[in-house]
C-alpha cells in the first residue's frame, strides 16, 4: 500500500501528535475527545493524514494546538510552549493514532467517526507497551465489529422494521436488540425463546439469525 509520507518522517509525526494531545489534555484542559475533533474539524487531520510536511514535522505539538485554536476560532489564553513532555497516557494516543493512520491509510475522521477518545484511552493499560501492529490489530477489529452489519440487522431493514418495532412486536427488549445488533451481545447465545420469537416476527428461521463469526 502506498503511503501518504515516507517512513523517515513518521517518528516525527507520531511525536507531534502525542506531545499536541498531551499539551492540548495537561495543559489547555482540553478533553481528549474534544482535541481530536477540532483537530478533523479545521482540517489539520488532513493536512497531517497527506503529510503535509508543515503539519506532521514543521510544526512541533504545542505549535500545533496554537494553530487548530486560532483556526477554530477559540479565544483560549494557551499555557507557554511545553519544550519536554512525559510519556502520559494522552501522549500515547495521539503518538499511537498518528501510526494508525499511516499505517492504515484510513482518514483520520473515519478513524474517530469509528472509535472514540474513551475507547482509545481505555487500550493505554493494556497496550501502551506492546507492538504498534497490536494496536492496529485491535482497532481494525473494533472498526470491523462496528461496521459490519448483522444478520439481525439485514432481516430487520429487509422487512422494513425500527428497532422499537421489532422489540414491541416480538416482545423483545430494545436494549437487548441493539446489543445483538451492534455485536456487544453474541445472539448466538441467546435464549431459545427469545430467538423464537425473533424468527417468527420476522418470518426466517432461528438458524438465519445465527453469527456464524462473532467479533
Amino acid at each position: 500500500m502506498m503511503r501518504a509520507y515516507d517512513e523517515q518522517y513518521l517518528d516525527d509525526a507520531m511525536r507531534n501528535l502525542g506531545e499536541a494531545a498531551d499539551y492540548a489534555v495537561n495543559a489547555c484542559n482540553m478533553t481528549l475527545q474534544k482535541f481530536f475533533d477540532l483537530f478533523v474539524a479545521t482540517g489539520f487531520a488532513t493536512q497531517f493524514g497527506n503529510g503535509v510536511p508543515k503539519i506532521i514535522s514543521g510544526l512541533s505539538g504545542t505549535e500545533l494546538v496554537h494553530e487548530i485554536v486560532i483556526k477554530a476560532g477559540i479565544e483560549q489564553e494557551l499555557p507557554e510552549v511545553q519544550t519536554e513532555y512525559d510519556c502520559s497516557p494522552e501522549y500515547w494516543c495521539g503518538w499511537i493514532v498518528a501510526y494508525y493512520q499511516w499505517n492504515t491509510g484510513r482518514t483520520f475522521k473515519d478513524i474517530f467517526q469509528n472509535v472514540s477518545a474513551k475507547e482509545i484511552e481505555k487500550l493505554y493499560p493494556t497496550l501502551h507497551e506492546a507492538s504498534e501492529e497490536k494496536f492496529v490489530d485491535v482497532v481494525n477489529s473494533i472498526i470491523e465489529r462496528k461496521t459490519t452489519t448483522t444478520k439481525l440487522q439485514e432481516l430487520r431493514k429487509n422487512i422494513g422494521y425500527s428497532q422499537r418495532e421489532l422489540a414491541e412486536k416480538s416482545g423483545v427488549n430494545l436494549r437487548t436488540l441493539q446489543q445483538y445488533e451492534l455485536k456487544a451481545k453474541d445472539i448466538n447465545k441467546a435464549a431459545t425463546t427469545t430467538l423464537l420469537a425473533l424468527s417468527k416476527t420476522l418470518g426466517c428461521k432461528i438458524e438465519d439469525l445465527l453469527e456464524t463469526k462473532m467479533s
